[in-house]
């Protein structure tokens, strides 16, 4: 019986206690900027031996692009290391030899993948979340034309800038 008393009694100055005790309120936003932003990534587009004579060869690679969701961003590719300041047309070296090839928007190879100059474009798209990046297929040709079927034998490289402008 004393158990229940005291119980009660605690119960009964925690009660009376509570009762006296005013209470007060306020509220507070919370706010966060997600900034604009994006990354990229790209792989080695490799093209299959040249055989002088035997036909074009083509390759693709992906350039993946990260940005955030909605945002609209433009990949534009660069002259490569070995043309300077040319997109018609960008060269492999090996050496001082070099071999013609060039990059694509697409696989009917008409339009030069480059800045928007001349007569290049650039591609656009949307970002769809950083953790989700955007693939875009770059399309690469090397031709069988005359200056191609003269060059030397060896292994030919360029190496590209890839511009993400958002």
């Amino acid at each position: 019986m004393q158990k229940v008393c005291l119980a009660a009694a605690v119960a009964l100055i925690l009660l009376n206690g509570a009762s006296r005790a005013a209470t007060t309120t306020t509220s507070f936003s919370v706010t966060a900027t997600l900034l604009n932003t994006c990354s990229v990534s790209a792989a080695a587009l490799v093209f299959p031996p040249y055989l002088a004579g035997a036909g074009a060869q083509t390759a693709t690679t992906t350039v993946k692009v990260s940005c955030v969701k909605g945002s609209i961003f433009n990949v534009g590719l660069g002259f490569g290391n070995t043309t300077g300041s040319s997109y018609s047309p960008r060269l492999l070296s090996s050496g001082a030899n070099t071999l013609q090839y060039n990059l694509y928007t697409s696989s009917s190879y008409s339009t030069v993948w480059g800045d928007g100059s001349g007569s290049t474009q650039y591609v656009t798209a949307f970002g769809n979340g950083t953790a989700n990046p955007v693939p875009l297929t770059v399309y690469g040709m090397l031709p069988d034309n005359a200056a191609n079927q003269v060059a030397a034998s060896g292994t030919y490289s360029d190496s590209i800038l890839v511009v993400i402008v958002y």
